[in-house]
């Protein structure tokens, strides 16, 4: 067993508008992101399944032409390789959980949200 503080692990910023705070196992991922208001995330798909989890604040999900708003409290669980978009519409804290583990993560391969 492993015991992790979200406060005390180390703070990615992605970009000026996205910070993101991540735990890897062999199996899933599970990140803490700070998101500021008017952030977007580009249109995106990837082989994991994905369920988000909005702590506090709002985004705006896009799959295409459907439109999805999370409020505090609210998630969305996306299915492996569906194009999704992502915009703050306030300042948000969301929690994402990723199967598999995000090994492209790892390795720095996240060009997109380096935007």
């Amino acid at each position: 067993m492993t015991h992790y503080d979200w406060n005390r692990l180390p703070a990615e910023e992605l970009n000026p508008q996205i910070t993101r705070r991540a735990i890897h196992t062999p199996g899933l991922t599970i990140a803490r992101l700070q998101i500021l208001k008017g952030a977007v995330v580009p249109e995106h798909h990837h082989v994991h399944e994905q369920i988000a989890t909005v702590e506090r604040g709002a985004l705006e999900f896009w799959f295409g032409e459907e439109l999805v708003v999370l409020r505090d409290g609210q998630s969305v669980a996306i299915p492996s390789n569906v194009p999704h978009k992502v915009v703050a519409l306030e300042d948000t804290v969301v929690v994402d959980v990723f199967t598999p583990s995000r090994d492209d993560w790892q390795r720095g391969d996240d060009a997109y949200l380096r935007k």
